[in-house]
């Protein structure tokens, strides 16, 4: 999954992800946070962490690498990286890299 922290603003740190849903669906887990949804009443963010209160924009990745909104560097975790340049993004050469630049989709 794309996951990025909007923090201050509309732009954040971002990573790709593997997310754990609950049985409902209307929530997720990562790195030992649970996240909720925000059922459609976020600005520019569609979950909230539990505990912290911070906001994010989670979703699943993109087969063109285009995820977020606004220009970010992207970090892909280490037990998803080969699986993301694998499958998801279908560029075998590039399974070492471990971070891009996504240009977002409303950057230029």
């Amino acid at each position: 999954m794309y996951m990025e922290r909007k923090g201050e603003g509309i732009v954040g740190p971002a990573r790709i992800v593997r997310v754990t849903f609950s049985k409902t669906g209307n929530s997720l887990s990562y790195g030992g946070h649970t996240f909720s949804t925000l059922g459609g009443y976020g600005f520019k963010a569609n979950y909230v962490n539990d505990s912290t209160g911070e906001h994010y924009w989670i979703s699943g990745c993109k087969k063109d690498g285009t995820d977020a909104l606004y220009s970010t560097t992207v970090v892909i975790d280490e037990d998803v990286r080969e699986e993301y340049w694998m499958k998801i993004r279908n560029k075998p050469e590039s399974k070492g890299v471990t971070s891009f630049r996504c240009a977002g989709k409303y950057s230029g």
